[in-house]
């Protein structure tokens, strides 16, 4: 069961207008060449940090290159207790598309 929820760009957008963590969890090198505004890079090296830190009631989105990878990252923090999780539908590459 997934205790995550599934969202568009568009709703993603609506969403970082709040208080939210961006998180982006494609390679360090995609990451540098350009991520969402406020994104934090988490890899296997600062993850077990960004638990231990973060705020769990923090509305937390992730995402990855289009949308697969960050719903098994997005499953990962619910089962650490972060309580509203989203995994962005189409990720990055459908971020960065022009709204048209």
């Amino acid at each position: 069961m997934n205790n995550f929820k599934r969202i568009s760009t568009t709703d993603a957008n609506e969403l970082i207008l709040r208080q939210t963590y961006l998180i982006d969890i494609r390679d360090q090198t995609s990451f540098n060449s350009g991520h969402m505004d406020n994104a934090i890079n988490l890899n296997d090296k600062n993850i077990e940090n960004f638990i231990n830190e973060a705020d769990k009631k923090i509305p937390t989105i992730v995402y990855c290159y289009h949308g697969h990878s960050s719903q098994n990252a997005a499953q990962y923090l619910s089962s650490m207790g972060f309580i509203e999780v989203y995994s962005v539908d189409g990720g990055f590459e459908d971020w960065k598309k022009p709204v048209s």
